[in-house]
């Protein structure tokens, strides 16, 4: 069985979204949650940056900039929604912004719904093989 990427990181993560979560669910706007994110990462002795300029990348080129929420431990993206549902194209766009990054690893979370959603995806190997055809 092999072993997740960052896997201690992204429980951490999570735990701190779900502490969130428990005390506002999807109340608030995401500036407020983000806000309280923040603190707890914090408080989880978490090392952040929020909205850092990350430069997108084609062929090696910079072409433009993606700012994500967070930016955690220097390893991964994360991008905060706050909306009644995520759809297909919020997945596809957090993919092409993770891909087009030197990030491995991403999480896409939804303070908005009935429940926590959190979308893990890890762009790796798939970026090692299209950069090493190149």
């Amino acid at each position: 069985m092999s072993k997740l990427l960052y896997e201690s990181l992204s429980y951490e993560i999570r735990g701190a979204c779900f502490s969130v979560w428990k005390q506002f669910r999807g109340a608030f706007k995401e500036t407020i949650i983000q806000r309280a994110l923040a603190k707890e990462f914090k408080d989880r002795s978490l090392k952040i940056e929020e909205q850092k300029r990350i430069g997108i990348f084609y062929k090696n080129e910079k072409v433009g900039i993606y700012v994500p929420d967070f930016v955690i431990d220097g390893k991964i993206l994360l991008e905060l929604k706050v909306k009644p549902k995520l759809f297909e194209e919020d997945k596809k766009q957090f993919w092409r912004y993770l891909k087009g990054s030197n990030y491995k690893i991403g999480l896409l979370v939804n303070f908005g719904s009935l429940e926590l959603e959190i979308i893990r995806r890890v762009y790796d190997s798939a970026r090692l093989s299209q950069r090493n055809s190149a």
